[in-house]
């Protein structure tokens, strides 16, 4: 079973790691000084990169879904912070992601706690765990109701985040009620109701790892939050055969032909974060797939 970690947990490196990754205990959020950390957007790694592709590519129903941009996967390695490496495949391909953009109502509602603007009770707090863990759509409703779409919209367009940012196609976004009835709020590049980009998302769990989401102590709680996955299909199906005993922090959706799933997975052999998105009736099975092939190619 994936552990769950409440507080921060201090992690130790196994004998496959290689003397170019990190060489001392690490925890979570990372501690990376100020003027070291980078922007995600300026960790590219042309290498990194190619190796993706051409695992991608080795199969043809994902290289075709690749093609007609319906498939998009974001990676980002994190064994030494210091050299930390990203790549992504139709990374800005802006997608319907169904549940996953509750993590910006997280991201939403923690900021508020911090500016007061809405009460840190027991029962937000247990909604927001709810709305992570168990995917409550009545959780992530209520949550909706007492931020309001313009909060949400504002959090995530804040400079600061740039979580959605049309000028490199839009990213998340929460524009409806996660219910039946209700007014859509859609996005102004695609028209989604709950869109992400795999690039975008693997941002915002890039920044709650370096402790730049907020502060801290929100990063910490954002993460005990996302700790322990209550629902076990696509990559968690996967970790949990291959990385048991690693921590996963995570956020799926699924809606119709449209799968999606995100993960920040942290043991002694294993520091990345995994974003796929999916347009395809077998995206349960493809997003299954992608977790031993990326984390293969991490390994080695």
């Amino acid at each position: 079973m994936i552990a769950l970690v409440i507080g921060t947990a201090a992690l130790y490196v196994s004998p496959w790691v290689s003397s170019a990754t990190i060489e001392t205990p690490e925890t979570l959020p990372l501690e990376i000084p100020a003027t070291e950390w980078r922007p995600l957007r300026g960790l590219q790694d042309p290498s990194l990169h190619k190796e993706l592709v051409t695992r991608l590519s080795e199969n043809p129903q994902w290289a075709n879904l690749i093609e007609s941009q319906k498939f998009a996967v974001a990676v980002v390695d994190l064994r030494d912070p210091r050299t930390i490496r990203f790549a992504s495949v139709n990374g800005d391909t802006m997608m319907y992601a169904a549940s996953l953009p509750k993590i910006a109502i997280l991201l939403a509602a923690c900021q508020a706690f911090q500016d007061g603007t809405l009460f840190e009770s027991p029962r937000n707090v247990d909604d927001l765990h709810d709305m992570i863990r168990f995917s409550s759509n009545g959780a992530a409703t209520r949550m909706i109701g007492r931020l309001g779409f313009k909060k949400i919209e504002a959090v995530l367009t804040d400079p600061q985040y740039a979580l959605f940012d049309p000028s490199v196609g839009g990213g998340l976004w929460v524009g409806k009620a996660y219910a039946k009835s209700g007014r859509a709020y859609r996005d102004p590049i695609k028209s989604l109701s709950h869109g992400a980009s795999a690039t975008q998302v693997a941002r915002f769990y890039y920044l709650l790892a370096t402790g730049k989401l907020i502060n801290r102590d929100r990063c910490q709680q954002m993460l005990t939050l996302m700790s322990d996955p209550a629902v076990k299909h696509k990559f968690v199906y996967s970790l949990e055969k291959i990385a048991p005993h690693a921590t996963v922090y995570r956020k799926s959706g699924t809606w119709k032909k449209w799968h999606a799933d995100s993960a920040l997975v942290w043991d002694d052999n294993r520091r990345y974060i995994l974003v796929g998105l999916v347009e395809d009736g077998r995206g349960e099975y493809v997003l299954r797939g992608l977790v031993p092939t990326v984390d293969d190619m991490l390994r080695w």
